[in-house]
């Protein structure tokens, strides 16, 4: 199967839309083929990717060019899914466009969790649905990678995604509501991966092809990190020496082995707040190290947005060797 990552944390607004943004964009620059989905019902994803005019083409041609439109079928009971329409958005980067109307599958997708245990063949297919879709088309794209950003809750349609996923990366913020989020996600988490083993052997269609091999935290992602002269803001700071802690006692129920994420093995990186960089790239509709001089990326930007590349480039590569890519031998 084609290694799917998801970014996931029920505390919204801490910046996870535009980690999957950049990361998608720096694989791609790596050379790496790159499937995109946009699984949060807000489909900020795909309104950073897609522009208007043509979102509004995708939107107004019905739901044959969103993930929706493929499963649509399936959970009204007229069929099974299709391979869902994916759209260039790059050389090497594709995405399956995301669509307000998937949260009317979350009370079907909820029903259809329990009834798996009746070794119901719909259920198993509905609940697989989005997997089902996600390969079909990573493989008919020749995908190495696909990443699917995921609304903030912990409602069944992030449940039947994370069915979908082999590894979770959770972005964090340095404050308490992205600790108190931490809280809420891991024990929930464990508990559906615990659930999902339980339904696996109750599978009465052997050619699902599905795995137990998903939900694996992979490691957390600092973001809006306020540094003043190189250095860490006070505040930021004292926020910042709880999250090894609780991400080791949440999300992974054991104790924590580093005061501070810089010396965590499980911090994947830490990305600082890029000021004016952020609203430029998003007026030029591109990640911030892709600006240039004519997008106004001029003398301390142009320099900033080249240190943005190397930053973003060490989070690439440290989720790649946590995730998807092989262990380098010593």
């Amino acid at each position: 199967m084609i290694p799917t990552i998801a970014f996931f944390n029920n505390k919204g607004g801490v910046g996870k839309t535009s980690l999957v943004y950049h990361m998608a964009w720096m694989y791609a620059d790596m050379g790496h083929a790159v499937l995109a989905v946009d699984l949060d019902p807000q489909a900020n994803l795909t309104t950073a990717m897609v522009d208007q005019e043509r979102l509004q083409v995708l939107w107004d041609q019905g739901d044959d060019d969103t993930l929706y439109g493929a499963i649509s079928p399936l959970m009204r009971g007229l069929g099974d899914i299709s391979e869902p329409h994916r759209e260039r958005i790059g050389d090497k980067l594709e995405l399956i466009v995301g669509d307000l109307a998937i949260s009317k599958f979350e009370d079907e997708l909820a029903s259809q969790w329990a009834r798996c245990m009746d070794r119901q063949e719909r259920a198993f297919r509905v609940i697989t649905a989005f997997h089902r879709c996600i390969q079909a088309a990573a493989s008919t794209a020749g995908a190495d990678i696909v990443l699917i950003d995921l609304g903030p809750n912990l409602g069944a349609i992030n449940r039947a995604a994370l069915v979908a996923s082999h590894h979770i990366v959770v972005p964090v913020a340095p404050d308490l509501f992205s600790l108190q989020g931490l809280k809420n996600l891991g024990p929930t988490v464990r508990q559906w991966h615990e659930e999902w083993k339980e339904r696996l052997p109750k599978n009465p269609v052997s050619s699902l092809h599905l795995t137990n091999q998903v939900m694996q935290p992979a490691g957390y992602v600092v973001l809006q990190h306020s540094v003043r002269m190189d250095r860490p803001m006070q505040a930021y700071d004292l926020w910042m020496n709880r999250i090894p802690e609780a991400y080791a006692t949440y999300v992974l129920d054991e104790p924590a082995q580093a005061k501070h994420p810089s010396k965590d093995r499980h911090c994947l990186g830490l990305l600082k707040r890029y000021g004016s960089l952020m609203p430029m790239a998003q007026e030029a509709r591109k990640p911030i190290f892709h600006l240039k001089p004519a997008d106004g990326a001029l003398g301390a930007h142009a320099a900033a947005a080249r240190d943005a590349r190397n930053d973003f480039k060490r989070v690439a590569e440290r989720i790649a060797q946590a995730t998807w890519l092989p262990k380098k031998r010593p």
